[in-house]
């Protein structure tokens, strides 16, 4: 009898939280699609999965900063049904004050904070609403709550995620499809070495190790938690902030400005 396994697609899978949830989701009995830039890398991770855990790995050298990287990728998501969850996992910090920003670093790393992670869920949200079913995780950051100088261009870019993914949630309702927006703060990775910054300049207490980052995700997907952010002790204070911005919300449109903007108040 053929056993049909469920099959994750994981971008940015060779190091980090991306390699962490590679291990996990291979030990749980799913097949993988590891996507990085390093082939090397990937058919290493290949071959320890799969000898580990008794899975199919395979790998898809792309490179998210490119359009035919992304394209690749995409390709592949549209491309196979059995592809029933995506780890929407690469990305990276480039970071400078606005008056000295790199255009070149900028534009380079939305293309895969932004535009690649944009395609890639609309692949496989086609995909999988004309399944009935899936699973999407898309990784945003806490730097999205945050104003820090130097960090416009990659909060910004979080600030995308988070906006992109909550919509994709209200479309995703009734289809069968599940969209998890996953909210990091300091993780032990070397994502910060490479951004230029040393975990060493962050307090201990602030510092969540990758594997307890994946594993709140996981929980989260069993407790039909959309939103997770691992360390904050009470959803709740995320529901405040949602009816705060509903409060905005309502009063951004209307026929007459308010009235402090009239002279004399």
């Amino acid at each position: 009898m053929t056993i049909i396994r469920p099959r994750a697609l994981v971008t940015g899978a060779s190091a980090g939280i991306g390699r962490v949830y590679a291990e996990h989701l291979a030990r749980t009995g799913h097949d993988l699609v590891l996507v990085a830039r390093r082939a090397d890398r990937l058919q290493a991770l290949a071959d320890e999965f799969g000898q580990a855990h008794r899975v199919e790995v395979e790998i898809l050298p792309a490179d998210l900063g490119t359009r035919e990287g992304v394209e690749a990728v995409a390709s592949r998501l549209a491309a196979d049904p059995a592809v029933d969850m995506l780890i929407n996992n690469a990305g990276y910090a480039a970071r400078g004050r606005v008056a000295e920003l790199d255009f070149e670093a900028l534009e380079a790393m939305l293309q895969v904070n932004v535009l690649a992670l944009s395609r890639l869920s609309s692949a496989a949200m086609a995909q999988m609403i004309a399944a009935g079913r899936g699973t999407i995780i898309n990784i945003a950051s806490g730097t999205a709550f945050m104003q820090m100088p130097g960090n416009a261009g990659y909060g910004a870019s979080k600030n995308y995620v988070l906006a992109f993914t909550r919509h994709m949630q209200l479309e995703a309702e009734g289809t069968g499809v599940r969209v998890q927006l996953l909210v990091p703060g300091v993780i032990a990775t070397d994502f910060h070495a490479v951004a230029g910054n040393d975990l060493a300049n962050f307090p201990p207490e602030r510092v969540m190790s990758a594997e307890d980052l994946v594993v709140a995700s996981l929980r989260a997907l069993e407790m039909d938690e959309t939103i997770c952010i691992p360390s904050l002790p009470e959803i709740r204070d995320w529901d405040a902030y949602v009816e705060a911005e509903a409060r905005v919300a309502a009063g951004v449109s209307r026929d007459r400005v308010a009235p402090r903007y009239h002279n004399g108040g």
